[in-house]
């Protein structure tokens, strides 16, 4: 509100001028346009509002295309901006079309215009373009409860359910996952570096440092292993039992990826999808709206064993190197296929360092291990932990650093014995 403030303060002398120079009410939607690019996430301030104006006086009201592109040099600083910029102006300054409606109402019957999926970025433009000013009534006398012995609203977001979440509740879950806090997992690797700390002994680097006091001093020099980061490769399940998941899965990888190094992340159904690309994407709804368009079986079957062959085939080498993890999506409800499966799954296990399976059913309490996709696949995975709400999410991110301790409260062995 205060840089809003001090926006309309900047601007208002500017406002007044273009109105008397016979622009009309153009600078002061300007003005209104700014603020939506501001509420719509684009570092929009005062400066670049008055840039704006002094642009359209130079250059002069002409073509809309040329009008756009004027704006656009003005407001868009970055790449991944040019996307909220394109859907705010096409909704902020759209054409009326009063002769198109006057002709539609009186038609005997008004043609149905078909109706197009909504673009990336077209949600967080109308939120910016809709939003209502603070309301200027009186505050009403509240009434004060004493709520030291009720469960928070966090508390009860955090422990409900993915598939079980309002639209507004999904709203505030993909916010609370954009707040998580990732670690970097790394490995020691058989490289030495110096290290003045180190327990081995540099022979060379010792030498070197005798040889410049002229071999009176001997200062020893110490070395130890290096660390690295290790690869993270993600296998997400996009069938439709995992459909009221997918979408959060996909947020979270987003922010998976935009957090840590070397992420590599493939989408399967029937087929497997490499979408790492996509992913990369720093607007969030761009990158999901690339991940639709490159996959053809979303939300359909489920080929596991097909799938994890194409992947060991194919990709393998050339992720998995370097002591990579491999988090795995999926529900596990193979029903062909079985004795594949568990062949995949073992040579998997055995290309990476560390295979940890996801999976939502998890979420039951009388879960238990009974299908043969399910008992195919356990004997193979280092740890099976639950995936269903912000709470499990979390546990994950905390499970994803390089300590093992907490492996133990999710070793697949417990799921075996109860099913048998």
């Amino acid at each position: 509100m205060r840089e809003a403030d001090e926006t309309d303060a900047a601007t208002a002398r500017v406002v007044v001028d273009n109105e008397a120079r016979g622009q009309g009410r153009l600078a002061e939607n300007i003005l209104y346009f700014a603020r939506a690019l501001r509420e719509a996430g684009l570092p929009v301030g005062p400066g670049a509002v008055i840039d704006a104006l002094a642009a359209i006086e130079a250059a002069g009201i002409g073509a809309r295309a040329d009008f756009r592109a004027v704006l656009h040099a003005v407001f868009v600083k970055k790449h991944e901006h040019t996307l909220i910029f394109d859907q705010a102006f096409d909704i902020f300054w759209k054409r009326r079309g009063f002769m198109e409606k006057l002709i539609a109402l009186m038609s005997p019957v008004a043609p149905n215009a078909p109706q197009s999926n909504p673009k990336a970025g077209s949600t967080r433009v109308q939120d910016a373009l809709l939003k209502r000013p603070p309301s200027k009534e009186k505050p009403r006398e509240e009434l004060t409860l004493d709520t030291r012995f009720t469960v928070s609203e966090q508390e009860v977001l955090n422990a409900k359910d993915f598939a079980q979440m309002s639209a507004d509740e999904i709203a505030r879950a993909f916010a609370a996952i954009a707040r998580l806090q990732l670690t970097q997992d790394t490995v020691l690797t058989r490289r030495l570096k110096a290290d003045r700390h180190g327990k081995l002994i540099d022979p060379r680097a010792t030498f070197r440092h005798s040889m410049r006091a002229g071999g009176a001093v001997i200062d020893l020099a110490f070395r130890s292993r290096a660390e690295r980061v290790s690869p993270l490769v993600v296998l997400c399940d996009i069938s439709g039992s995992m459909s009221d998941y997918t979408r959060v899965f996909l947020h979270f990888l987003h922010v998976l990826t935009d957090q840590r190094k070397h992420v590599h992340t493939f989408l399967f159904g029937t087929r497997l999808t490499n979408v790492t690309r996509s992913l990369r994407t720093r607007d969030i709804d761009e990158a999901l709206a690339q991940c639709s368009a490159g996959v053809a079986d979303w939300a359909g079957g489920t080929r596991i064993g097909a799938t994890l062959h194409e992947f060991n085939r194919v990709w393998s080498r050339r992720v998995l190197g370097q002591g990579a993890m491999v988090l795995l999506f999926t529900d596990g409800l193979e029903r062909e296929g079985v004795a594949q499966l568990g062949k995949e799954m073992e040579r998997l296990r055995k290309s990476c360092r560390r295979l940890v399976w996801l999976n939502p059913l998890l979420r039951y309490d009388a879960f238990q291990a009974k299908a043969s996709g399910l008992r195919a696949m356990l004997p193979h995975v280092d740890e099976f932990r639950p995936i269903h709400n912000l709470a499990s999410m979390a546990d994950l991110v905390a499970g994803l650093s390089a300590d093992r301790a907490t492996a133990r409260a999710h070793d697949p062995k417990v799921w075996l014995k109860t099913a048998a």
